[in-house]
């Protein structure tokens, strides 16, 4: 089995847990009203999750905002957006963080929590099910 057809299996299992789990809705990344960015690209909201960057793509300094690791908003996002299962996210951040190069994201409550960091900090971003998504926070394009 080559590495694209194991990938794309993987990815596959992690969609159908979610949906097994509690679908959760759209999942829309998000940054402070108070906020200048606007749009941001796939990639670099990944290497914002990741910590393979620390910066916003103005070039000011991000703050990640995470959800709590059974949510199905966060396995949506890392699925969409990172490509990694639950488990391939615990192992990533194993890694980056045994190896000194980081640390994970600020791990929040639910949505509703989530929000409040997110709108009380402009340098914060992070992702909301679209339900949740208010005049206090702004949903960021995808270029």
């Amino acid at each position: 089995m080559n590495i694209k057809v194991a990938a794309s299996l993987l990815v596959l299992l992690a969609l159908l847990a979610v949906a097994r789990e509690g679908r959760a809705e759209d999942v829309v990344p998000v940054v402070s009203a108070k906020s200048t960015i606007t749009a941001i690209t796939p990639g670099q909201l990944a290497d914002i999750f990741l910590g393979r960057t620390t910066r916003l793509p103005d070039g000011s300094r991000a703050v990640p905002i995470d959800q709590q690791e059974d949510s199905p908003a966060r396995d949506q996002f890392y699925t969409r957006f990172a490509g990694k299962s639950p488990a391939q996210l615990k192992a990533h951040w194993s890694k980056v963080i045994f190896t000194g190069r980081g640390q994970p994201p600020r791990q929040v409550g639910g949505g509703a929590e989530a929000r409040r960091a997110i709108a009380d900090n402009p340098s914060a971003i992070g992702y909301l099910e679209a339900r949740l998504v208010d005049s206090s926070v702004r949903v960021l394009a995808l270029r």
